[in-house]
């Protein structure tokens, strides 16, 4: 892709599964990244992994002195800041049980970590810098059981918005992307790792009858980040098979049934 080689990109959450995939992606296209988690163990792995093309800061996206040190890391090792991919997310949803606490931490991570990153990242973006939030399907409709992480993802859509309205006469973009039912952490951990079982699960919620994979959610954070989306900004780029069109007759036919 146009304008991704000898670029720096910062990815928080990078050493989930789709955080990973967002990073190898950027690697494989000349890009310098580095992975900003609180999971060292996996983003020393990756940045070994990626060689010297990638490094591993232990990041915490609730902490803001945490982000303003690997902002200054990353410019001490790459000397710039092109692109920020806020993929960390916390997950932590009882619904209508959730407590006060779920909510504080579910928005520190979810939007709060996303607007102080790209905050700490602003000053060192040239114009022609992106920025990719991850949003959710479940940001834009109702799924039983579920009130902190829909909401917290549905703040970072307009936070999205309005960041690309303020940050345009700099020249920065910002975009997000929501994915759909995508193999992930936590898809992995409450299915024991059967991703057969959630592949039949999601099926009917998907016209493409199946889950995302990593890599397809990480092609469009760089098309997003390159130069063929250069007059793209401000925009949610579904990446969901499907699900956010399918309405909730499905792929059923209640009119012919009507008909019959």
């Amino acid at each position: 892709m146009q304008g991704l080689k000898d670029k720096v990109a910062i990815v928080s959450g990078g050493s989930t599964l789709i955080g990973a995939a967002v990073a190898r992606a950027f690697v494989a296209q000349g890009t310098r990244v580095v992975v900003a988690d609180i999971d060292q163990e996996g983003g020393r792995a990756l940045a070994a992994e990626l060689g010297e093309a990638a490094r591993f800061v232990t990041t915490d996206v609730a902490d803001d002195a945490a982000i303003e040190a690997c902002v200054d890391d990353t410019l001490k090792a790459f000397g710039r800041i092109d692109f920020l991919v806020n993929v960390a997310a916390l997950y932590a949803d009882q619904g209508p049980l959730s407590p006060r606490a779920d909510w504080e931490k579910a928005f520190a991570v979810n939007l709060f970590g996303a607007a102080m990153f790209l905050n700490a990242c602003r000053p060192h973006m040239a114009p022609g810098s992106a920025v990719v939030n991850f949003g959710s399907t479940s940001a834009s409709v109702a799924q039983a059981g579920r009130w902190t992480y829909p909401a917290s993802k549905a703040a970072v859509l307009q936070l999205t918005r309005s960041a690309a309205l303020d940050l345009a006469g700099a020249g920065i973009r910002v975009n997000a992307v929501s994915p759909g039912w995508t193999w992930s952490g936590i898809l992995d951990q409450i299915s024991g790792g059967d991703r057969d079982r959630v592949e039949r699960v999601a099926r009917p919620f998907h016209m493409l009858g199946r889950i995302g994979d990593p890599a397809e959610v990480a092609d469009a954070v760089l098309f997003l980040c390159s130069g063929h989306a250069r007059f793209i900004t401000g925009t949610n780029l579904a990446v969901d098979g499907g699900y956010t069109a399918l309405g909730p007759e499905q792929a059923l036919s209640p009119i012919t049934e009507l008909l019959s």
